[in-house]
């Protein structure tokens, strides 16, 4: 079908009954804007003709070849303006079928959170949340417990103990101080390696005499 066809009926311009919705009147001014397209290159190629006609003729037909061309020229002049304002109206139909697509959606979506919503008791909602937070609190008391070391039964009295180490304490200055005051003792020297010489010969012969005279003497008594 071509496009008057389309924009003005096949059976002599019969508009469907009811509101349009927003997608039928956007094709139908798209088809608007194709038909006026259309017109607007017919008179750009009738404008072209006529200053072609005004080089060729004689002056009483160049006149009125100028007078169509301007004729021409008036009608495509308001096709351009009846055309920006289809493109304008078309444009807005447009962002208004969108917006109203939008909010649509957006609608569908709060009732689908709506509806999620409505199994949901905020005070049960509030006692999970504390039990949750009484878990937690439980989990760390227990995570201490185990944390701190074990003595395996034995107790100490906290009072002989810090006794004890205020005795440790005061003897530890004492003991320093005799280290301190106290020389240090120097390696004695190793003896040295000499070899001493042997007694003279005639010492051991006076010996041996003396012997042979207390034996002799101790034979005559």
């Amino acid at each position: 079908m071509s496009v008057f066809g389309k924009l003005f009926g096949a059976g002599g311009g019969k508009v469907s009954k009811g509101n349009p919705t927003p997608p039928e009147a956007i094709q139908r001014l798209r088809d608007m804007e194709e038909m006026l397209s259309k017109k607007q290159e017919f008179l750009e190629n009738k404008i072209k003709q006529e200053m072609t006609a005004t080089k060729m003729h004689c002056p009483k037909n160049k006149c009125e070849a100028l007078k169509r061309k301007k004729q021409y020229e008036k009608q495509l002049a308001q096709m351009e303006g009846t055309l920006s304002n289809i493109e304008l109206q078309r444009e807005a139909l447009e962002n208004a079928s969108t917006s109203t697509e939008v909010l649509k959606n957006m609608g569908y979506a709060t009732k689908a959170m709506k509806a999620t919503y409505d199994n949901m008791d905020i005070d049960k909602v509030d006692e999970l949340m504390q039990d949750i937070a009484d878990q937690q609190e439980l989990a760390e008391e227990i995570s201490t417990a185990i944390s701190k070391p074990v003595g395996f039964g034995e107790k100490f009295d906290e009072d002989e103990l810090m006794a004890e180490l205020e005795e440790l304490q005061q003897e530890e200055p004492d003991t320093n101080l005799l280290e301190i005051s106290e020389p240090e003792t120097a390696p004695l020297p190793n003896a040295p390696s000499i070899t001493l010489p042997s007694e003279p010969t005639k010492k051991k012969e006076e010996e041996e005499v003396d012997i042979k005279e207390l034996e002799t003497w101790a034979g005559s008594i």
